[in-house]
């Protein structure tokens, strides 16, 4: 069996110090592979069939690290469109519960209904806030300026108890952290942060009896048998989440799926082990450097307050970082090493 280090070895290398995977994490040599034969296929004109296949595979390799049957897993492009039809199917009115500082494409669909009640709280305060008549607790499984991981079973157990849906965006930790798909109403991610893929991809996940959505997207990949389904109206929507697909992007599914079989084959929890290992060494090294991050304990991102304005340098010299409202955000993932923490920690050394 090929080791960690073997895969990871194989699969990326990197030109730079990368520490930037919240923003987009690396394409591994399989997931470049598979796109170019994807493109290759498009230049040729030869049938599709098979990227269409990488579509239901990338799926069903998503449902499985969701830990939920592929049957409620819908692909599109946006974590905001699927947003949006969450809006959608609330009624006016609604109170919509988010948290302070949360990335616009999850919280902005509530916002432009226009009739909604979006109120936010702080993310340590999240459950607390939850009180009667709140219809949906929408919030990140990681914030994606900080890294600070939201207490989801409180927050799940406080919108039962009120009769709140539960939206979670995994987007910041599908990937290196373990995920409950089962555990939310609805859930969704990226797929070209932590997940490795090409830009272009989404997943969502909806209940078994879809959560009251309405397939307002529906094209005719929504249709129980999508070739039947390419003139005039859909007559038979898809009996599972399909039915809340946006036509696909096949070049990015197609890296998509190649990028998720390397996820599962070496495993969330491993990947979960050493992108905390790395960001716990960063943070142990900045508190001998006399900084204090933002705290996230348990978090592959660190954000350390005050050195954003070093973004600029430190890409200069071949580390990869970002700038986030003034925050050095660093992001740790499986293809990182401690040399990477060290190299930029002497780097930020006076």
């Amino acid at each position: 069996m090929e080791t960690f280090e073997n895969l990871v070895r194989a699969e990326f290398a990197p030109k730079h110090t990368y520490l930037n995977t919240a923003s987009n994490g690396l394409l591994p040599a399989r997931a470049v592979t598979a796109v170019q034969q994807a493109v290759r296929m498009r230049a040729e004109g030869v049938p599709l069939g098979p990227l269409y296949e990488d579509v239901e595979a990338a799926r069903a390799c998503f449902a499985r690290l969701a830990g939920v049957p592929a049957e409620r897993v819908a692909v599109g492009a946006s974590v905001a469109e699927y947003g949006a039809l969450i809006a959608a199917s609330l009624p006016a009115g609604a109170e919509v519960l988010t948290a302070e500082g949360d990335f616009a494409s999850l919280v902005n669909p509530f916002h432009e209904r226009g009739d909604l009640k979006v109120r936010a709280a702080p993310l340590d305060r999240l459950a607390e806030s939850v009180r009667p008549g709140t219809a949906l607790v929408a919030v990140s499984s990681a914030q994606s300026a900080d890294g600070r991981i939201a207490d989801l079973p409180a927050v799940r157990a406080a919108a039962r108890a009120h009769g709140a849906r539960t939206y979670v965006d995994v987007s910041q930790s599908a990937g290196w952290l373990p995920m409950d798909g089962d555990a939310d109403d609805f859930l969704a991610a990226v797929g070209f942060k932590w997940l490795l893929g090409p830009h272009g991809a989404v997943f969502f996940v909806v209940p078994p009896d879809f959560g009251g959505l309405t397939p307002l997207l529906a094209g005719w990949v929504a249709g129980e048998v999508p070739w039947d389904s390419c003139y005039g109206p859909v007559q038979e929507h898809a009996h599972s989440a399909r039915r809340f697909d946006v036509s696909p992007s096949l070049f990015s599914h197609a890296g998509l799926r190649a990028s998720l079989e390397l996820v599962e084959e070496i495993g969330v929890d491993v990947v979960h082990a050493h992108d905390v290992g790395l960001a716990d060494r960063f943070r142990a090294g900045l508190a001998e450097l006399g900084h204090e991050p933002v705290p996230a304990p348990g978090s592959a991102i660190v954000s350390v307050p005050g050195l954003g304005h070093r973004q600029d340098e430190l890409s200069r010299a071949g580390i990869q970082v970002s700038d986030r409202a003034g925050n050095l955000r660093a992001a740790f993932h499986l293809y990182n090493t401690a040399a990477d923490v060290d190299r930029l920690l002497d780097a930020l050394t006076p």
